[in-house]
């Protein structure tokens, strides 16, 4: 039995080790090619150390040609506009459709975006970036109704007897009790929109509204591949949402197993 479980443990550290590469390696090789010259990426290939490092690709990117600081603060600004409004919206969307009865629940409405766009004259502004994503999304407002739906229903009657409304209950109750679930959403939205690439590339042009990964990819044509400069932009790219799950990861972490539970 001693050496069953000896073995049991030898191949789940081994598979976890194995995952474990796979994820950080390309991290890792991001992170070894910001760091080499491109003359030194172009004699000696991409997987290769960097001798000597250097970070003349990072400053490259706000000295040089390719300012990053435009696209750095439109896509924070993006970034946190869509997160507000999202959070808000989908909460209280998520809160009438777990709790409230009214007609046109079932109904679904698609529209053709771009073209609504181009036609109010809406192309290549901060807002249409924006609000196509900021009133909430579906995949939020059904992750939030389901887990408003755990709330055990003698507390919003307590809440009720003590003459509290839907949005006194939302703010004291609801939220307070969802909370490593609304942290998460935060997570996903943050990352989903920081890398957001399609919709930025259509519905913008030129430098104004470019986001950080339409700017990326600008670095990398068919004509000039410098892709030194290239990973040097994914790296400052990804420090922002390691952070952000560094800061978060235990509220992550508690919303996984409380759903298991549920």
């Amino acid at each position: 039995m001693k050496k069953k479980s000896v073995l049991s443990a030898i191949v789940a550290y081994t598979i976890l080790i194995v995952a474990a590469v796979l994820t950080l390696a390309p991290f890792s090789l991001s992170i070894m090619t910001a760091l080499r010259a491109p003359d030194d990426f172009l004699r000696q290939g991409p997987i290769h150390l960097p001798a000597p490092a250097t970070i003349e690709n990072f400053s490259a990117l706000f000295t040089g040609a390719h300012s990053f600081v435009t696209p750095f603060a439109v896509t924070t600004q993006m970034v946190a506009v869509i997160l507000v409004g999202q959070i808000v919206f989908s909460i209280l969307a998520a809160y009438a459709f777990a709790y409230l009865q009214f007609p046109g629940r079932a109904v679904v409405v698609v529209v053709p975006l771009f073209l609504a766009f181009q036609q109010m004259g809406m192309r290549n502004t901060f807002w249409a970036l924006v609000l196509p994503f900021v009133f909430g999304s579906p995949y939020a407002v059904f992750l939030l109704r389901e887990n408003f739906r755990s709330v055990p229903q003698e507390l919003l009657d307590a809440m009720r007897v003590d003459g509290a409304g839907h949005l006194r209950m939302i703010r004291s109750l609801v939220v307070p009790l969802n909370r490593p679930i609304i942290v998460t959403l935060i997570v996903i939205t943050v990352v989903t929109h920081w890398n957001s690439f399609m919709w930025p590339l259509i519905i913008t042009t030129g430098d104004t509204w470019q986001t950080l990964t339409v700017a990326t990819s600008a670095l990398s044509t068919q004509y000039n591949n410098n892709w030194t400069m290239v990973m040097a932009a994914t790296t400052l790219a990804m420090i922002p949402l390691i952070l952000l799950y560094l800061v978060f990861q235990k509220q992550v972490a508690q919303s996984i197993g409380g759903t298991e539970l549920r």
